[in-house]
């Protein structure tokens, strides 16, 4: 079993309790907009997988891909900072979904929280929301979930309070 602390949109601000919600995982996810010294702070913590959003500098776009595919355990994901959710995906991300068919994709940039499944490509979608203090979100939010061989489970959304 695989636990993962997915987090997006910090926007250069990581509240310190994101390492007491995240102690058990054995990786974080972050989908975008890390903001300044984010993604250093959580790879000294723990595995940190992400991918680049569109406030995010040359620095962390010469660290983190556009979108990532890959297998966890055995499910399929696909992580991009700008997708659109079920059935509204953005044009290059209902692509995408079409050529790499994920059983999870992921995105940010919404600072939408959102867990909603997909049933016309048979693929959960997860949004963690934002968790900086920039952008009109009131709450500042986080997922928590494991994959344990081809299960998405133990899906948790955490509050880290108002911004």
């Amino acid at each position: 079993m695989t636990r993962i602390g997915l987090i997006s949109d910090t926007h250069g601000y990581l509240d310190e309790r994101v390492f007491e919600h995240f102690k058990d995982c054995d990786e974080i996810w972050h989908a975008g907009d890390f903001g300044g010294e984010v993604a250093k702070r959580l790879k000294e913590k723990k595995r940190l997988k992400g991918v680049f959003g569109n406030i995010d500098e040359q620095e962390i776009r010469h660290q983190f891909p556009e979108q990532l595919v890959f297998n966890c355990e055995q499910v399929k994901v696909m992580i991009r900072h700008i997708g659109g959710s079920p059935p509204n995906y953005n044009p290059e991300t209902r692509k995408e979904l079409a050529i790499h068919k994920p059983q999870l994709f992921i995105c940010g940039h919404s600072h939408i929280l959102k867990v909603i499944y997909d049933d016309k490509i048979n693929c959960l979608h997860m949004n963690p929301g934002a968790a900086g203090n920039q952008g009109w979100h009131k709450v500042r939010t986080i997922i928590r979930f494991a994959i344990d061989g081809s299960d998405i489970k133990n899906c948790e959304i955490i509050e880290l309070g108002r911004k």
